[in-house]
């Protein structure tokens, strides 16, 4: 499992005229597996679940959304601030053997959960092989 892009880092992103800039985060994540597949929770408190997206493309699984900013008065001095706002996007590169096309999610208490089922393995046949004899 990789995750493509790290709480680690937050960066501006500007529009291409150099306009406004607004602020990109990647919130918290756990990956784990079960016996039936493998589950991914996202702490996103303060959304709604009409602020998120889910986009799969590929074996790569796109959390994106965002937080709104409650409306802070004009002039306040912040002394800590470590909640962010604006939009965000998590990236998970999935590894073989999880049917993302199958995945459901649920967005409760401002986690979003997704359970993604293992792929279902084909059980295997027994087959034989005729042998011809030579002329």
């Amino acid at each position: 499992m990789c995750k493509v892009n790290s709480s680690l880092y937050a960066q501006c992103l500007s529009d291409s005229d150099g306009g406004e800039r607004q602020s990109h985060w990647v919130p918290n994540t756990d990956v784990y597996k079960t016996e039936t597949g493998l589950v991914v929770k996202v702490e996103l408190a303060g959304l709604r679940h009409d602020d998120l997206e889910l986009i799969i493309e590929g074996n790569r699984l796109i959390i994106a959304g965002q937080r709104p900013d409650a409306a802070r008065p004009a002039g306040l001095k912040y002394l800590v601030m470590e909640i962010h706002y604006g939009s965000f996007e998590c990236v998970l590169d999935v590894p073989p053997g999880y049917d993302l096309g199958q995945a459901k999610a649920v967005y409760q208490n401002g986690f979003l959960r997704l359970d993604v089922p293992l792929i279902p393995k084909a059980p295997s046949k027994t087959v034989l092989i005729p042998i011809s004899e030579a002329k």
